[in-house]
């Protein structure tokens, strides 16, 4: 618990931002965990075991309800235990129950999510029906001479791959599948397997939450003794791994979460503690020195208390004051324009009234006025992805007509245009709103290297606040301030020059 408050900005988001599905996803991700992880453990009793398999079925369920992309981590989790199978470092018998569990999580979330097609085409299934379909023709790949196994593995492993991007394939055509599996079309662009013009594509790898950690959190990690402890810790297990096959699913679990910071970080919280509070961990480490001058028990009993004692007491006298302080910091967050916009909204404009305009103002209106609006600040659906680039062209290099278009075609009735995004001045400058449109819209020019952005109309952002034809014919100004200006959707077009 303490390592986690320590490091609660790089645990949780409530920090910077209101508390969204994966949030509260994440602690029947962590029992899931600890239930595969107790379900693959040798020295259980059936009892146990089975609790451990009901408990798996139903936190996987869970998992897969409450969060749309669940079926991602749970492809890592499952790509992960394959590899394990592979080399036989798990019994069969149990990872056909595992695969039970997914297959049966799957149909369920599917049902229940009013079928779902992205479900059937996630990577999730495809791995586990190339797996399902591999094992039923190789039935005896762990038998035979070196070689040969290393052939059958090799096969193997060809045919899971071949047979679960053909099955993702025939999905695909042969069904209506969602366009919600953008975030494969992401992962290509991150990895640099790809590139594109896209606006939402890019708008996400700008975003802070899906960059790479920097190196500022290792450092805090390792100032906190978390990560010293960590790395320890996993040798030692992944050592252990090797020589003894009673431990020898205990991998699993760490490397199926390091996809994510908020995923991964609370994990190696859990692992550190338990490496310096267990008795297990310090034994295995003495009887690998051999020593003989102390008992390794009694020795492992000491050190199991007295580590954790001394990182406790040196990370308390170091951080409990700040800690504290910032644990009674409940200042707000005021500011002048946003309240007077709010205000104007709640006192002038109609209660009907959509408003078009960013994503994370419009969830500020949405949370203080109530009034309805054309996108939100959820980047894990499509459509508002969608109405979120549409809304953003209002910074972009079109002409008034079709910004008109795109407007009344969200049904909006005024738009909000942010002083901070038109004028927007950053160092990386391929991040900003306006120049991912000028990307998208095909408005770019390269010339010696450098970016410029062309279009036969100017910024719309911008020429709107002349208010000159045709901009005034469909556009009319309600409210102004230094940080926002509100513009009416005409719904009759005035032809005025």
């Amino acid at each position: 618990i303490f390592f986690f408050v320590l490091l609660r900005p790089d645990t949780i988001k409530v920090d910077q931002a209101v508390p969204l599905r994966d949030n509260w996803a994440l602690p029947y991700f962590s029992c899931q965990v600890a239930a595969l992880t107790g379900f693959l453990s040798n020295n259980i009793s059936s009892a146990t075991e089975m609790f451990c398999y009901l408990t798996m079925s139903a936190t996987s369920v869970t998992f897969l309800l409450v969060w749309e992309h669940s079926h991602y981590v749970l492809f890592i989790q499952a790509l992960c235990l394959f590899l394990l199978d592979s080399f036989d470092l798990v019994p069969p018998r149990k990872v056909a129950d595992i695969h039970k569990v997914y297959f049966s999580s799957l149909f369920l979330a599917y049902l229940l999510q009013f079928q779902n097609p992205v479900l059937l085409s996630s990577p999730l299934l495809c791995i586990l029906i190339g797996s399902v379909l591999a094992k039923y023709f190789q039935q005896n790949m762990k038998k035979g001479p070196l070689v040969a196994r290393v052939l059958k593995l090799a096969l193997h492993l060809h045919l899971v791959f071949t047979w679960g991007i053909t099955f993702n394939y025939l999905i695909k055509k042969l069904l209506p599948v969602h366009e919600s599996d953008f975030i494969l079309k992401f992962l290509e662009v991150k990895f640099s397997l790809n590139t594109t013009t896209n606006f939402i594509t890019n708008f996400l790898l700008c975003q802070e939450s899906f960059q790479t950690p920097r190196q500022d959190l290792f450092l805090r990690l390792t100032q906190t003794s978390v990560l010293p402890f960590y790395v320890l810790v996993l040798t030692v297990c992944l050592l252990s791994t090797l020589q003894s096959h009673s431990q020898k699913t205990q991998a699993c679990k760490y490397f199926s979460t390091i996809t994510m910071k908020y995923l991964w970080t609370p994990y190696v919280c859990m692992l550190t503690a338990f490496g310096v509070c267990s008795p297990d961990l310090w034994m295995t480490v003495f009887k690998w020195l051999k020593l003989k001058s102390i008992h390794p028990v009694v020795l492992s009993l000491i050190l199991s208390t007295a580590v954790p004692t001394i990182i406790g007491f040196s990370l308390w006298r170091e951080y409990c004051p700040r800690v504290l302080a910032e644990l009674s910091d409940l200042q707000e967050f005021y500011d002048p324009d946003i309240v007077e916009l709010i205000s104007w909204i709640k006192s002038q404009a109609p209660a009907s009234a959509v408003f078009a305009g960013s994503p994370l103002l419009l969830g500020a209106v949405k949370l203080v006025s109530g009034s309805a609006l054309t996108s939100l600040p959820l980047y894990s659906d499509i459509n508002l992805l969608k109405r979120t680039e549409d809304t953003y062209q209002v910074y972009g290099m079109k002409s008034a007509e079709e910004i008109y278009k795109l407007l009344t075609s969200h049904k909006t009735n005024y738009v909000i245009i942010e002083e901070a995004i038109c004028n927007e001045l950053r160092i990386n400058k391929g991040c900003r709103i306006k120049d991912l449109l000028d990307v998208a819209n095909g408005h770019v020019v390269y010339d010696r290297g450098e970016m410029y952005s062309f279009s036969k109309y100017g910024r719309f952002c911008q020429e709107i606040k002349l208010n000159y034809s045709p901009y005034k014919n469909y556009f009319t100004r309600v409210f102004w301030n230094r940080s926002y200006h509100v513009y009416k959707v005409n719904s009759v077009i005035s032809f005025q020059y």
